[in-house]
């Protein structure tokens, strides 16, 4: 099932490795494997490409890390096949991912010697871009014929438990969620508080924002390691930042409330 109606989908730049993902989960379909494998699973996945960030192995380390974008996929795409949605599931791989995402920037500071406070800098601008992709793209999802509806626009309170989670796990995750996220989405629904206040999304707006998407932050990463650019890492993605202004101008102007 498609997160979104076909009239809605578009191409989505950061999820490359969504066919190896619906392929990885049909695999493991009929087995006791169960999505939160997966997220434990890419959260391994990931920590192997920042070993490999640390011994200069630049080539592997971008393998694993579009590894883990694969992998970070499939556990969406498991849940799914399964008919087993889960808050737990969610909230844990978004942790998973912030705390990752955290991991590599602080290696690659390391390995690079880029200043600390510009590394900071660079991973408060991901979660920026990643927040703003996420904002526009659970809108469009919402507002879908049939879309998925897991996730909402506005999170204040802790969802229910679904069938065959703990409602305590599920307190326990959005409270975390939100210390490590709440900071972000508060900045970005600030800067574009009536965006949920339009109808839809064209798939060509969708498509340029999904260069915020964390699949293709990644893939950036891994382009950028075996070509012994590691030192430009930081500053490229301060610079990339900018364009959250960009997107948010554009919306304000041509989809106007």
């Amino acid at each position: 099932m498609s997160k979104l109606s076909a009239r809605d989908q578009f191409l989505d730049l950061s999820d490359y490795g969504r066919p190896i993902a619906k392929w990885f989960a049909n695999k493991l379909k009929n087995t006791r494997f169960t999505p939160i494998h997966i997220t434990l699973l890419f959260g391994i996945t990931g920590l192997i490409a920042i070993y490999y960030i640390l011994i200069n192995q630049y080539f592997l380390a971008g393998f694993f890390i579009i590894l883990k974008s694969i992998i970070d996929a499939a556990d969406g795409e498991l849940s799914r096949v399964k008919n087993t949605p889960s808050y737990t599931g969610r909230y844990l791989d978004s942790v998973f991912d912030i705390i990752l995402n955290f991991l590599f920037f602080m290696t690659i500071c390391y390995v690079s010697k880029t200043p600390f406070w510009m590394t900071i800098l660079a991973f408060i601008g991901i979660q920026l871009q990643g927040t703003l992709y996420n904002y526009y793209y659970v809108i469009l999802r919402n507002k879908s014929v049939g879309g998925d509806t897991t996730s909402k626009i506005f999170e204040s309170k802790s969802p229910q438990a679904l069938p065959g989670e703990s409602q305590k796990s599920v307190d326990i995750l959005f409270r975390i969620y939100t210390i490590v996220y709440g900071i972000f989405d508060t900045i970005i629904h600030a800067l574009d508080s009536d965006a949920y206040k339009v109808k839809t999304f064209p798939n060509w707006f969708m498509t340029f924002v999904s260069i915020y998407g964390l699949g293709f932050q990644l893939l950036i990463i891994a382009i950028m390691l075996p070509l012994n650019l590691i030192e430009y890492i930081v500053p490229f993605f301060i610079i990339y930042t900018s364009l959250v202004f960009v997107l948010i101008g554009i919306r304000k102007t041509v989809f106007k409330v």
